[in-house]
């Protein structure tokens, strides 16, 4: 819905059938990827209902509703056209049905789907492989900070209950990373090249590292510590969160209690699901760091910032250990990658088969 810069398309067919032909590898990964989430849940008897979707789905229209407001105004105010009615119409009309935009629908779908089955397949973690990684990743992040705990490490900068209460803010607002950040990188902001990895390295992000990773690394983090496992090794961090409480709201103290109901509940809607281990909102970070750097310089230093804000946040408000956020970058660094390489060789190969079609069109005949 916005003027989708193509230019990395250039000398391309740009037709949306063809647009949709240079994203079939992230449909045979992402839709193969999803289908073995499926059919898992299926076996277990444990599937997302359509509820779930519908509710996705309305989360991802009012995401788009949102940055269309925003992309309206900013319209109105460069152009200052003299019937902004006509213009709107005019200008939406053209965009709605331009090839970029209808190519990209799909995926738009597809997001849609996935998340209610990645946050079934959260749930069901336990039932493939029971929590039992935390002591080890106590030992990992004991043997980075020279005997400590990480939280022990940050607390003397971070162990105020303002700042406290602010980090909590700040870590609420990741979810605008998969909802709002998505939809501007798919539909408002990101050329073709840098949307395609975007969203094939987003698909693999969950899949591989929410689904996969996460099952194979089963853990519960610091604060789900006690209450699953029994285990009270984090019970003073866990009292300074709730005496930080005390003077400020700490937004995050609820959202974990309501975590623990839902799994004793064994719900399997959106957001439900317990697992530390490689941390998703560290993930999901870097991940949108990596692609708004190749956007805008200073949206990829703004979220850099988020990013490691994210990382240190997690850890302090007793969600993950230091080492859920280094595993998940070194994940997500090898998913960019493999992504561009994979788009980059599809690419070729279409550009290799369209040359003589290309020669025959543009040579005249003799």
């Amino acid at each position: 819905m916005s003027d989708v810069d193509n230019s990395d398309m250039a000398g391309r067919p740009s037709g949306a059938w063809h647009q949709i032909a240079r994203d079939i590898p992230i449909y045979i990964i992402s839709l193969g990827l999803l289908a073995v989430v499926w059919t898992l849940q299926v076996v277990y008897g444990q599937p997302p209902n359509i509820e779930t979707v519908a509710r996705n789905f309305r989360l991802y229209f009012a995401a788009i509703l949102v940055l269309g407001f925003v992309h309206l105004l900013v319209l109105l105010i460069a152009n200052r056209p003299d019937s902004p009615i006509s213009f709107v119409r005019e200008r939406y009309s053209a965009l709605a049905t331009s090839p970029a935009f209808l190519a990209r629908l799909p995926l738009f779908a597809m997001l849609v789907v996935m998340m209610p089955l990645f946050s079934a397949m959260k749930s069901m973690i336990p039932l493939f492989n029971p929590y039992s990684w935390d002591a080890t990743f106590i030992a990992w992040d004991q043997a980075i900070f020279f005997g400590h705990d990480a939280w022990q490490v940050l607390q003397p900068a971070l162990g105020f209950p303002v700042v406290t209460a602010t980090l909590a803010f700040l870590y609420h607002t990741w979810i605008l990373l998969p909802y709002v950040g998505t939809i501007y990188i798919l539909f408002f902001a990101a050329g073709a090249r840098v949307m395609r990895q975007y969203m094939l390295a987003f698909f693999m992000t969950w899949s591989l590292i929410g689904g996969l990773l996460a099952t194979f690394l089963s853990s519960v983090g610091p604060v789900f510590l006690q209450p699953l496992l029994g285990n009270d090794h984090f019970a003073a961090q866990m009292a300074y969160l709730h005496a930080a409480n005390e003077q400020v709201p700490i937004m995050t103290l609820r959202v974990q209690e309501l975590l623990v109901e839902w799994h004793n509940a064994k719900e399997n809607g959106l957001g439900a699901g317990i697992t530390a281990m490689p941390s998703m909102h560290v993930a999901m970070a870097f991940l949108f760091w990596l692609a708004m750097r190749r956007i805008s310089r200073l949206l990829g230093a703004f979220f850099l910032g988020f990013f490691v804000i994210t990382w240190i946040s997690s850890v302090h408000l007793a969600y993950h250990y230091a080492v859920d956020g280094l595993v998940a970058i070194v994940a997500v660094s090898a998913i960019w990658w493999s992504a561009g390489a994979v788009l980059k060789w599809w690419d070729a190969r279409l550009d290799l088969r369209a040359q003589p079609t290309l020669r025959t069109n543009t040579v005249p005949a003799e």
